[in-house]
């Protein structure tokens, strides 16, 4: 974190100096082994157009010539996601898996997070997003990273501290407060089910947020020994009997979150952690506390996640048993990683399709191929109708 704030201020202080030259408080590779540019709008191909189909609910500003669309028309689904240089590929074809497998896909409306110091400036992300999606529904907004950056402790993996993991914490202060409902997904994702049918899951009761929970996974492995050996600081989940969730699919309420100042309420958790270290991992364990055990518990279906791998090199996962209709690449690997290194898991060839990068590797051909048979018992039977 020490190694973070520093570039940090260096960045700063250069770019008050040399403004055209500040690339940024990350270290990211902006050519590739070709010295082409990484972000250049030839690297990804335009996506097919995708219209609604019968039933779908007629936009306020549909047929209005001139006018964009706006973000509190009462039609229209909300995703919130992160935009970076760094999963750009994957945000990209996270997107294309959602307007792909959508009733009406004229009806989802995408706003962006990007980071403010991130080596693509929100305007040349809204120009590489328009020129791959010319008819998508989104706006991007800036990320103060000054915001959350001083709440941020060490975690056990660098990764895990950057500023945009947070962004999640503060959408209900970035999005318009039009907007009173959202569903926040990872950059790592691929949805092959209709997005509307994970839209219409009510929010029962005083729940803020939905979620698949895992209530068979170790709880207590989230928190330190000094947080469990604390009389008071355990008894936060005295009355409650907590579920881990992954905070990479979540549907949100605005509304009863912005109403509960459930923000202020993470940063509480955050300010203690820097004083006495109660957790390990970047910015999940502040979600526990709030919300365990008082999650709208959705379908496993919708969050089939942990495809990355452990942090172990070369590690694949499986599916979990049942039907799938989002699959999560959470973990340390990556598909686009993985299949550009000709290394993929059987699982990466299902993200492939979605990719629409044009300057992909050829998978070796001696790699093998996912093969259905309809006389597989797998998982993955369960959803290739999807694909």
């Amino acid at each position: 974190m020490v190694g973070f704030r520093l570039k940090a201020a260096v960045c700063l202080l250069f770019y008050l100096v040399f403004p055209p030259f500040c690339l940024g408080i990350r270290s990211i590779r902006t050519r590739d082994i070709d010295g082409r540019d990484v972000l250049g709008f030839d690297r990804f191909a335009e996506a097919p157009e995708y219209r609604n189909g019968r039933g779908c609910q007629v936009s306020a500003n549909e047929g209005e010539f001139g006018l964009k669309p706006s973000s509190c028309d009462p039609s229209l689904v909300h995703i919130a996601m992160t935009l970076d240089s760094e999963y750009i590929r994957g945000s990209i074809a996270a997107v294309h898996s959602v307007i792909k497998h959508a009733s009406c896909p004229e009806n989802i409306f995408f706003h962006f997070i990007s980071a403010e110091f991130d080596l693509a400036s929100p305007r040349v992300l809204t120009q590489l997003v328009r020129s791959t999606f010319p008819s998508l529904k989104f706006k991007v907004y800036i990320f103060r990273e000054d915001t959350v950056i001083n709440l941020i402790s060490s975690s056990i993996r660098e990764a895990l501290e950057n500023p945009l993991n947070y962004a999640r914490n503060y959408l209900g202060d970035i999005l318009d407060t039009c907007v009173d409902r959202v569903i926040y997904l990872d950059s790592d994702l691929l949805l092959v089910d209709d997005i509307h049918k994970l839209w219409n899951i009510p929010l029962t009761g005083s729940k803020v947020i939905g979620a698949p929970e895992y209530c068979h996974a170790n709880f207590t492995k989230y928190f330190t020994d000094d947080f469990w050996s604390d009389p008071l600081l355990s008894r936060v989940f005295g009355s409650r009997k907590p579920c881990y969730f992954n905070t990479g699919v979540m549907v949100m309420d605005l509304v009863k979150w912005r109403e509960g100042n459930y923000r202020r309420r993470i940063e509480n958790w955050m300010e203690m952690q820097r004083k006495k270290r109660i957790y390990e991992l970047g910015s999940l364990p502040p979600f526990l506390l709030v919300f365990g055990g008082n999650v709208e518990a959705i379908d496993h279906r919708w969050n089939q996640h942990g495809l990355g791998g452990d942090n172990v090199k070369g590690s694949c996962r499986s599916l979990h048993p049942g039907p799938v209709s989002l699959l999560h690449w959470s973990g340390k690997g990556k598909p686009w990683v993985r299949l550009d290194a000709r290394k993929p898991c059987p699982l990466d060839y299902l993200w492939e399709p979605y990719d629409l990068y044009k300057h992909k590797s050829i998978v070796a051909k001696d790699q093998p191929s996912l093969v259905f048979s309809s006389s597989s018992s797998s998982p993955l039977m369960e959803f290739t109708s999807y694909l």
